[in-house]
This record gives structure tokens, C-alpha cells and sequence, in this order.
């Protein structure tokens, strides 16, 4: 049986740009001259810690907040002071914003009702029906949002959204308040959902899991400012910089500080040979390799060699943290290998283009192999 397709008739899908965009409250700047766009039918994603400024980024081009300095296009009209109404978007909340007193069917057709696109009752059954249908939720049309499951309610307020069939859709952290196996439900529901409406979508979360599976390109921000913009293997392979590649990752990049000379760099427990050319880009170096990225090898040739602190069973593999130098690592290996805590390892890259290098002073990134 084939999923219906909402009928996108009469509102094509746009892109979106950020020019030299800033905001602030006062004297304290939230964002800081930030430049981005959105291409027709992208699935965006701002990604970032609480407090790095991507809900207002949002609520800056959905016109909730103004900025304080900069444009922000939407197609080829200037909306940098257009009223909310006028901007063609719909919103998608954390919190899902559904009336309580009006049932599912009426929560999901009431933008269709409003006083500026009010349509003949007809077109508004055959809109919600389209919608229903697409998110699964054909069956529980009577019902009132308190009789319904979070996620229940979440495709609820998707479907809301769907009617209106934007110009942009905007998302502010919809999957927060579910469940984790919920979310991962959702995460599925909500890509496959975005290939067939075609819609170009402005995604907020603090959770990478969400960005990375979701993403067609992601904006990393931290304190007000972009860090990195890219694919989610863009940003993953090549970080540009220290945060993007702690951020990313579950766990995070492990990064290696010591004394570099000579093309090494070396510490306690670590001792690492960098490409001939890293020598010429920076002074002192800071290296980084993911968990995936870790071998175990020989203890008297290993490039890395500390002392199991963890070892946790993850089924096919384990994940272990090994205490190298100052410096807590870790690393995903076959679950057949038997390690126990405070026993000595050797730990290597799997291959030399799996380390990344880093300006230790600028945090910049230095290669992209």
C-alpha cells in the first residue's frame, strides 16, 4: 500500500539566507554576524550546546525575535522585519502547542481555518485527511490531544505544520520530550516524511544523534558564532576545529597534547609521527583519533600505551577507557578481545590518515586527509 504524498499545490519549496546576521540583548551578543543558507528542499540542521544561540537563530528568521544587525531572505523577499504571518513558515514545537479542547482532526486542520486562508470546509477535510494519512494517524481523528501518546501528539503537531504546506518549515527540538526508543521512532518517521513532502526544513537540537541522521548538511554554532558547516561526514572526518571534533561523536574525538619536535609529538604514553608538512603549518600540535579509530597492538611498539580504567560490553564490541598520560581515552574493540581493569594496553591508529592534526594554540584544524 503506498503512503499518501500531501498535495504541495500552490507553495513550492524555498531556500533561506542568513547575511552578517547578529543579535543582542543589551550589551550581551547571543549571535554573532553569522552567514548561512538554505537551498530548496534541504534538510538543515543548527546544532549546538544549550546557550550557543540557534533557538534564536530560529525564532529570528520564523520573526518571533528581531536581529539586531544583519538580513535574512527567505526565497528572494527580504523578511528581516516582516511579521510572522507574512513569512510563509511553519513551526513545529518542543512542547507540541495543541489545543486541548479541539480534537485531533481539528488541531491539525485549525491553520486552515484561520481568518487569513480561511478554505471551503470540503478542501480542509481533504487536507487533513492527506496529512492523516501520511503520519499514521487516520484512527485517532476523534480524539483529544490528552487521549493521545507523546508521539501521538508530536504527529500531531507535524501535521499541523503539513497542512499549510510552507514556503520553510521550522523546527525547534520536536523529539525533546519523547522517550530515547521513541525518539529514534520519530528520527525515522520525520526523514522519510521530509523526501516525500520535498519541504525545506530549519531543524534546532542539541542532540548530534538527531543532527547527524536527519541532516542533509548541519551548522555547528558555539557562544553566538558558526564553527563548521557541512554534510554530517564533512563534519565528522573533517572537523575543522577542536570543538566541532569533541562535539561530534559519541563519545568525542580523543585529543593528544605533548611536546612536538622532530615531526613527533610525545608524552607520557603517547608518541605520534605527523605528516612532514605539519611541521611547517604550526609550532605546537594537538592530535586526534576517534574510538573507531583505535587498534590494539603490542605493548612495547604501540604508538599509545596507558592502563585499562573500563571495559563495557556493547555486543559486537566493547568500550573501553584507557587512562594514557593525563589523558582518559577511549576505544571500540572487537568484544572478543579480553581486557580487565588495570591491566596494561597498546593502542595504535588504524592507519596514519585516521589522525587527525590540530593547531594546539588556534584549535584550527591542519590536515585534511
Amino acid at each position: 500500500m503506498t503512503t499518501p504524498v500531501l498535495s504541495c499545490a500552490g507553495t513550492a519549496a524555498r531556500s533561506a539566507r542568513f547575511v552578517d546576521v547578529a543579535k543582542s540583548y543589551g550589551t550581551t551578543q547571543v549571535v554573532s554576524g553569522i552567514n548561512f543558507h538554505l537551498d530548496p528542499g534541504e534538510f538543515l540542521t543548527l546544532l549546538g550546546p544549550s546557550g550557543c544561540g540557534k533557538s534564536t537563530t530560529l525564532n529570528m528568521i520564523a520573526g518571533l525575535d528581531l536581529p539586531s544587525e544583519g538580513r535574512i531572505f527567505i526565497g528572494d523577499h527580504d523578511v528581516t522585519t516582516a511579521k510572522p504571518s507574512d513569512r510563509d513558515i511553519a513551526m513545529v514545537f518542543q512542547s507540541y502547542a495543541l489545543y486541548p479542547h479541539l480534537t485531533v482532526f481539528e488541531n491539525i486542520g485549525f491553520p486552515l481555518r484561520a481568518r487569513r486562508r480561511r478554505m471551503a470546509e470540503t478542501d480542509v477535510r481533504k487536507k487533513v485527511m492527506e496529512a492523516a494519512a501520511s503520519l499514521g494517524l487516520e484512527k485517532l481523528l476523534d480524539r483529544y490531544p490528552r487521549e493521545v501518546s507523546g508521539g501521538q501528539r508530536q504527529r500531531v503537531a507535524l501535521g499541523r505544520a503539513m497542512v499549510r504546506t510552507p514556503a520553510l518549515y521550522l523546527l525547534d527540538e520536536p523529539l525533546s520530550n519523547l522517550d530515547q526508543q521513541l525518539r529514534i521512532q520519530m528520527r525515522s518517521e520525520l526523514k522519510d516524511l521530509h523526501l516525500r513532502l520535498g519541504a525545506t526544513m530549519l531543524y534546532v537540537t542539541h542532540d548530534q544523534s538527531e543532527a547527524m541522521t536527519l541532516s542533509d548538511r548541519i551548522v555547528v554554532m558555539s557562544n553566538g558564532r558558526i564553527e563548521q558547516v557541512g554534510t554530517p561526514q564533512q563534519l565528522y572526518y573533517q572537523p575543522t576545529n577542536l570543538f566541532v571534533a569533541q562535539f561530534l561523536g559519541e563519545p568525542g574525538m580523543n585529543i593528544f597534547s605533548g611536546r612536538f619536535a622532530d615531526g613527533r609529538l610525545q608524552s607520557n604514553g603517547v608518541d605520534l609521527v605527523a605528516p612532514p608538512r605539519t611541521s611547517s603549518l604550526a609550532s605546537s600540535v594537538s592530535a586526534g583519533i576517534r574510538p573507531e579509530d583505535l587498534v590494539a597492538g603490542d605493548l612495547k611498539t604501540a604508538r599509545l600505551k596507558g592502563t585499562v580504567r573500563t571495559v563495557e560490553f556493547m555486543g559486537s564490541r566493547v568500550q573501553l577507557r584507557a587512562d594514557i598520560g593525563d589523558t582518559l581515552v577511549t576505544a571500540f574493540l572487537p568484544a572478543q578481545l579480553m581486557f580487565a581493569p588495570g591491566q596494561p594496553i597498546g593502542l595504535n591508529p588504524s592507519s596514519d590518515d585516521r589522525v587527525r592534526w590540530f593547531d594546539a594554540q588556534t584549535g584550527k584544524a591542519l590536515d585534511f586527509q
